[in-house]
Formats: structure tokens, C-alpha cells, sequence
């Protein structure tokens, strides 16, 4: 019994290690305010502007990645089955379109570098040198 719970203990302690920290990214050239109900509320499609007014465009991460869930879980405050009930539920009333999925970090990165309107998430330890971290979570 207790080498199942030193086990158990053990492998929870190694799998919440394990997630690492996501960042949110924005172009370089972007220079509008954002705070972490600001991109929450993009995220979930409750507005598709950031405060300048100019198009926000959010890119999710696939979802059965760890950072992808985590994002959800930190930034969404939702599981990844509650996210995916929502979406279902506004597309179905025809309210929203789900963010742009894509692949990861470095595909994140290449097209929000290239693109003003577009804010995404990478890992904390991916390389953003090209473009501008606003938030950590």
C-alpha cells in the first residue's frame, strides 16, 4: 500500500512538473495593452479587437498538447471538454468560429512574427526573441 501512494505521489509530482509556463505573443509592431481578461476574452471569441480597435486574430495550439491544456486551464479557466462544449454550442448557433489551429511553438511564432493582428501562446521556453511576450501564465 504505501509503495502505491510514494508511486502515486511520485509520478504527480513529475507530471505537474513537467507542464511548463505558456506565454502569450503578440507582433513586435503591436502596441496595444492587454491583460489576461483582454486575452481570455479574444481566446473565447467575446471579441475579435484589441483595445486600439484593430483585428485581434487569436492561433490555438492543438489541444491534446500539454501546453495547450494548460492554456486552457490557466488563461480560459476552462477544462479542454468545457472549451470544446462552447465552441460547439456558438458555432452550432452560428456565434463564433474557433481560433486557427496549428501545429506549435515555432508555428506560432512564424506567423504572429509576420502578422500584427494575430496573438498566440507558445511554451515559455520557446524562442520569442520575434516577438513581444504581454502576458505569462
Amino acid at each position: 500500500m504505501k509503495t502505491v501512494l510514494i508511486t502515486g505521489s511520485i509520478a504527480l509530482f513529475y507530471s505537474i512538473v513537467a507542464v511548463a509556463d505558456v506565454v502569450v505573443i503578440v507582433n513586435p509592431n503591436n502596441n496595444n495593452t492587454l491583460n489576461k481578461t483582454s486575452i481570455s476574452q479574444i481566446f473565447l471569441g467575446k471579441t475579435n479587437a484589441f483595445s486600439d480597435g484593430s483585428q485581434a486574430i487569436p492561433i490555438n495550439q492543438k489541444e491534446d498538447t500539454s501546453l495547450s491544456k494548460e492554456f486552457t486551464r490557466k488563461a480560459l479557466k476552462k477544462s479542454t471538454n468545457q472549451l470544446r462544449a462552447y465552441w460547439s454550442k456558438l458555432m452550432f448557433t452560428g456565434k463564433g468560429t474557433p481560433p486557427k489551429i496549428v501545429q506549435g511553438d515555432s508555428e506560432v511564432i512564424k506567423l504572429v512574427s509576420n502578422n500584427p493582428n494575430l496573438i498566440g501562446y507558445v511554451s515559455d521556453s520557446a524562442d520569442t526573441s520575434n516577438v513581444k511576450v504581454v502576458e505569462k501564465f
